[in-house]
């Protein structure tokens, strides 16, 4: 996927307007809907930003990388044991 749909991407999958993300951001609706129009490409500074927002790194929002990461910062070691294991029964319900 290209820059323009991984953006619209990430941002439908939240469940938020391009006015929210917009606003979040700090720049205006036309900004987030000349990215997704691929129009415009976000500056590298922007890019950081909407990476940090969706807590995905920059070359998942490029569309470089195709291995989908989870952070577990703040879990208990227990917690994230429990992560792992609803991660694996779900994997195996695709078999």
């Amino acid at each position: 996927m290209s820059l323009n749909e991984n953006i619209r991407k990430l941002r439908t999958a939240k469940g938020i307007s391009q006015v929210e993300f917009a606003k979040h951001l700090g720049v205006t609706k036309q900004c987030v809907s000349n990215w997704e129009n691929d129009n415009i490409l976000p500056s590298i500074e922007m890019l950081i930003k909407i990476a940090a927002y969706f807590s995905v790194s920059t070359d998942s929002v490029l569309g470089l990388a195709t291995t989908k990461t989870l952070s577990v910062d703040g879990l208990s070691d227990q917690e994230i044991a429990h992560v792992r294991a609803i991660i694996q029964d779900l994997l195996a319900l695709k078999k």
